[in-house]
């Protein structure tokens, strides 16, 4: 029996919210409340705060692993002095020892709508494949050299209707690519230039990711993407060895309706091999558009300088309420990026559509649908989540400067200021959880929950600020669009819990739930959101183990 008393612990419990003392045995919790007189081994926290494990609900841990051969890009808007960066790194690093360099990160807004060019590109570097990934990781810009090296050319069909190869007016590629078009010509290029990119997802890479996960006092995650068959195998090793220290929930893309049966294949492939205490895979997930700043997000508005075009998105009502229908059937939960509004109502309907369907055929609904983002919804639509029993996620480092003003390249500013809202949501009862969403080891630090904390609470970026001068104190509009730090607290851990189906187990400080705390150095109440950032974990239990500090 562990015994941690003289503490300041917010359970998240609505039973008992507040408590001074914690009991574990083993790896579950035997007692929450005030004060101890009973047996164990009691340690006097003096005072110090106790918090339920944090739940990052959406992250790419493999996307992060394989990032750590990026080359890191100075941060500046102006294209002289990148790609002055770029020549200078190119002549310093030759083709033999670099035969292709990815750089990291370029602003997406430093190019208009049009984007920019190959030409440009190859005026710094010619002699070997070359790419510039922008700041939203939903556009890149490569040069000539690539695309020839690719084989894509004005006779290359698109892979699909989000992920393209901008084009001029006879069809040849600009050199700008959306949604990662180009890695399904990589092997291609690779082929050609006879070189692999250290990305082997493997327990050496991941290693790192889900020690920083330990180290932010993260104890489960839901994973936005499972990269590849390597990366799952790795995650079971790691968990096997002792060294994951976290509850993981992964999941399995899919594209179409048609190739939803291989990809569920896929899914229980995983199931069969890789299942574990802390491993499970039970969500499909859908990329169904792109991004504001990209202009291929699914706008309800025409954009503002091309009328007509109202966005992408990769399917419509009819198709997606078939794919949840199956993933109902199939036990399954669908997990959806969606970006603009017309994304987030086209999934409502659907939805809404699929729940019908399943009453009509004797079916019970037992489908989970998590819309995860959810940039900009329309007020009409605040209320449905709630009502259709759907989920909604957000990251919650976006809440501030990070994205800038790019979306106003596409949409008016009065809608742009619409933009990252969810307390009506919140307020109507729709569960909200909160994550990060991190996708490479550049901003991997921004997983840290109390990072994602202060920017939402404050509507401020600290490392990427609006211009304090058209945005007093650099506050992204609107106001009234911060979240408290109880709401937020709440989504980092009941409701992370929900939203991965481990309510039972986790997500607050409950007898018979898992002994998942974190110690912090401070009372997360009592600090100003301006200063949630500096919070710093002390110790972190994992299965009422101590696996970081001590206590």
């Amino acid at each position: 029996m562990r015994v941690l008393t003289n503490a300041k612990i917010y359970t998240m419990s609505e039973e008992t919210p507040l408590a001074d003392t914690i009991a574990y045995e083993g790896k579950k919790i035997v007692y929450v409340g005030r004060g101890w007189s009973g047996e164990g081994d009691v340690t006097d926290m003096k005072g110090r705060t106790i918090l339920p494990g944090m739940i990052d609900s959406h992250i790419h841990p493999g996307a992060c692993a394989g990032s750590s051969w990026h080359v890191r890009l100075p941060w500046t808007e102006n294209a002289d002095e990148l790609l002055t960066f770029v020549k200078k790194y190119a002549d310093e690093h030759p083709r033999e020892e670099q035969p292709f360099i990815y750089f990291e990160y370029y602003p997406t807004g430093m190019f208009d709508e049009k984007g920019p060019s190959k030409e440009l590109l190859d005026s710094a570097v010619s002699d070997r494949p070359v790419l510039c990934q922008d700041f939203g990781e939903h556009l890149c810009w490569v040069n000539s050299r690539m695309l020839e090296l690719m084989g894509v050319d004005e006779n290359t069909p698109d892979p699909g209707t989000l992920e393209v190869f901008v084009r001029d007016e006879a069809g040849r590629p600009t050199g700008w690519v959306k949604e990662m078009a180009w890695l399904n010509f990589a092997d291609r290029m690779y082929d050609a230039i006879g070189w692999r990119p250290p990305e082997e997802l493997d327990e050496k890479a991941l290693q790192p990711v889900f020690d920083f996960l330990a180290d932010s006092g993260i104890t489960a995650v839901f994973d936005g993407l499972i990269e590849t068959d390597r990366q799952i195998e790795s995650i079971f090793n790691l968990d096997k060895a002792g060294r994951l220290n976290t509850y993981y929930d992964g999941s399995v893309r899919f594209r179409t309706y048609e190739e939803l049966p291989q990809k569920i294949e896929k899914l229980r492939e995983y199931q069969r091999k890789y299942s574990s205490e802390h491993i499970k895979i039970n969500t499909l997930k859908l990329f169904l558009d792109g991004t504001n700043e990209s202009g291929n997000s699914a706008s309800l508005h025409e954009h503002i300088n091309d009328p007509g075009n109202f966005g992408e998105i990769m399917m419509e009502t009819e198709e997606l309420m078939r794919c949840f229908l199956l993933a109902n059937r199939e036990g399954l939960d669908v997990h959806i990026h969606v970006v603009g509004d017309r994304g987030f109502r086209v999934c409502c309907d659907a939805v809404e559509a699929a729940q019908k369907a399943a009453v009509a055929e004797g079916s019970e609904w037992v489908c989970k649908p998590v819309l995860a983002h959810c940039e900009v919804v329309d007020p009409a639509d605040m209320g449905r989540p709630a009502e259709l029993g759907i989920s909604i996620n957000w990251s919650c480092h976006w809440s501030g400067g990070y994205f800038g003003e790019e979306a106003m390249n596409y949409y008016s500013e009065e809608k742009w200021r619409r933009m990252y809202r969810f307390n009506e949501m919140i307020d109507s009862g729709a569960p909200v959880a909160f994550s990060s969403d991190v996708v490479t080891c550049y901003e991997l630090h921004r997983a840290y929950p109390y990072f994602g904390m202060q920017v939402a609470a404050t509507r401020v970026d600290p490392e990427f600020p609006l211009d304090s001068d058209r945005y007093p104190g650099s506050m992204r509009p609107e106001e009234d669009a911060k979240l408290d730090v109880n709401t937020l607290l709440r989504g980092y851990t009941v409701m992370g819990a929900r939203q991965l189906r481990m309510e039972d187990k986790m997500g607050s400080l409950e007898t018979g739930k898992l002994a998942n705390m974190v110690v912090i150095d401070r009372d997360i109440l009592e600090t100003p959101p301006d200063e949630l950032k500096n919070i710093r974990t002390e110790a972190v239990i994992f299965d009422g183990k101590v696996v970081r500090g001590a206590l």
